[in-house]
C-alpha cells in the first residue's frame, strides 16, 4: 500500500507529444490552428447570433442548430487553446489535474454532440416523414428537452468516467502520444490495474453514444425511404437540400470517431490516429457553419439582411459625422 502511495506521486505531470516530432512544422501549424480556432469560434457565434436576433430562424431546426454552433464553440475551446500555448511556449507539459479536466470537457461536450446530432435527425424525420404531425409533436417543451437532455448526458458521462482517472496510479512513463489527454492514451500509462475503468467507459460509450447513433442511422433511412418515394422531382429536391447539411455532419462526426475508436488499432491506423482526431475535435467545429450557412437558403438570406442593414448603418453614421 506504501508502495502505492509512493508510485502514485512519481507522476505529477503528463508530456503531450502532439507534433513535436516535426519540429520544422511548429510556426506553421501554430498559424493554422490559430486561424482555425478564430474561424470556428467566429462562425459558431454568428450562427447563434443569427439564429437568437431573427423570428425567421425561431424554429426547431435552428434551435438545435444554435446548441450545436455553442457546443462547437466549448468542444474546440477545450482544445485548441491549450494546443496553441504549446506551440508557443514549447512547454508541453500538462498537469494530472489539468489533464483529467481536459478529457471531463471532452467527453461531456462529445457525448453531448452525439445526443444533439440525434435529437437533429429527429427533427427531420418528423419534419420529412410526419409533416401533417410535426408542429405538435416538435413543440417548444420538447425541443428544449431535447437539447437540455444532450447537454446533461454528456454531463454525466464525463463526471463518472473522470470521477474514476484519479484512482489510477502513474509509475511512468509519463508521454501521452496525443495533441489532447484522451481516454486510451492516458490509460495506457497507467501502472494499475485499469479493467475496472475500461469497462465502466465501455459500457457507458455502448448506452450514451450507441443509441444516439443508431437513432440517426434510423432516421435516415426513414428519410431517404420517403423521399424516395415522391413523385414531385421538386419535393425530392427540397427535402435532400434541407438535410443533406446535417447529413454530411454526421458523417464526418461519426466517421472520424469510428475509425479513431472502433477500427482494429494496426500501426497504419494507430499511425492516423491524431490526423483522424483532428477531424471531429478540429476541423468539424469549423466547418459546421460554413455547411449549415452555405447549404441553407434561410441562413443565407438572414446573413445577407443583417449585413447589408450593417452596412446601411454605418453609412447612415459616416453621413451624420460628416454632417
Amino acid at each position: 500500500m506504501e508502495k502505492a502511495e509512493e508510485n502514485r506521486t512519481v507522476v505529477m505531470e503528463f508530456i503531450l507529444v502532439g507534433f513535436r516530432t516535426i519540429p520544422e512544422l511548429q510556426g506553421l501549424l501554430f498559424l493554422l490552428f490559430l486561424l482555425i480556432y478564430i474561424a470556428t469560434v467566429a462562425g459558431n457565434l454568428l450562427i447563434v447570433a443569427l439564429v437568437v436576433t431573427n423570428q425567421q430562424l425561431h424554429t426547431p431546426m435552428y434551435f438545435f442548430l444554435a446548441n450545436l454552433s455553442c457546443m462547437e464553440v466549448c468542444y474546440t475551446s477545450s482544445i485548441l487553446p491549450s494546443m496553441l500555448a504549446i506551440f508557443l511556449t514549447k512547454n508541453y507539459a500538462i498537469s494530472l489535474n489539468g489533464c483529467f479536466l481536459q478529457y471531463y470537457l471532452f467527453n461531456w461536450l462529445a457525448g453531448g454532440e452525439c445526443c444533439l446530432l440525434s435529437a437533429m435527425s429527429y427533427d427531420r424525420y418528423l419534419a420529412i416523414c410526419k409533416p401533417l404531425h410535426y408542429v405538435t409533436l416538435m413543440n417548444g417543451r420538447f425541443c428544449l428537452q431535447l437539447a437540455l437532455g444532450s447537454w446533461i448526458n454528456g454531463m454525466v458521462v464525463g463526471v463518472i468516467v473522470t470521477s474514476l482517472m484519479p484512482h489510477l496510479i502513474f509509475c511512468g512513463p509519463n508521454e501521452i502520444d496525443h495533441f489532447f489527454c484522451d481516454f486510451t492514451p492516458v490509460v495506457k500509462l497507467s501502472c494499475s490495474d485499469t479493467s475496472m475503468i475500461e469497462l465502466v467507459m465501455f459500457i457507458l460509450a455502448s448506452i450514451f453514444t450507441l443509441p444516439p447513433f443508431l437513432l440517426t442511422t434510423i432516421a435516415y433511412i426513414c428519410i431517404i425511404a420517403t423521399v424516395l418515394r415522391m413523385p414531385s422531382a421538386t419535393r425530392r429536391k427540397k427535402a435532400f437540400s434541407t438535410c443533406s447539411s446535417h447529413l454530411i455532419v454526421v458523417t464526418i462526426f461519426y466517421g472520424s470517431l469510428i475509425i479513431v475508436y472502433l477500427l482494429p488499432k494496426t500501426k497504419t491506423l494507430r499511425d492516423l490516429n491524431k490526423l483522424f482526431s483532428v477531424f471531429y475535435t478540429v476541423l468539424t467545429p469549423m466547418v459546421n457553419p460554413l455547411i449549415y450557412s452555405l447549404r441553407n437558403k434561410n441562413v443565407k438570406e438572414v446573413f445577407v439582411k443583417a449585413v447589408s442593414k450593417y452596412l446601411a448603418l454605418m453609412g447612415d453614421q459616416r453621413i451624420h459625422t460628416n454632417c
